[in-house]
């Protein structure tokens, strides 16, 4: 299973935050961007509840304020689809 995770940080540490971020093993990309959020995050995981877990992990780092989730749709452009 695949998601996108949308992420708010405190301001001026977005590079510490994504450092963090990139050491998780579930994490397959990470990027700043500009706008309501701060971070993207792509993470993927094989165990039924791995994204669940993956989420609770993100949302304890210390300078993460918010976060929005979006799991991918398998059928509509997710990777099953190739």
């Amino acid at each position: 299973m695949q998601a996108y995770i949308l992420l708010n940080c405190v301001p001026g540490l977005e590079k510490e935050t994504i450092s963090e971020l990139k050491r998780m093993p579930e994490v397959d990309e990470v990027n700043g961007i500009m706008g309501r959020y701060d971070i993207i995050v792509k993470v993927a995981s094989s165990e039924p509840d791995g994204i669940d877990k993956v989420v609770r992990k993100i949302r304890i780092i210390k300078h993460i304020t918010a976060s929005y989730t979006m799991p991918v749709l398998y059928g509509q452009g997710g990777s099953i689809d190739s």
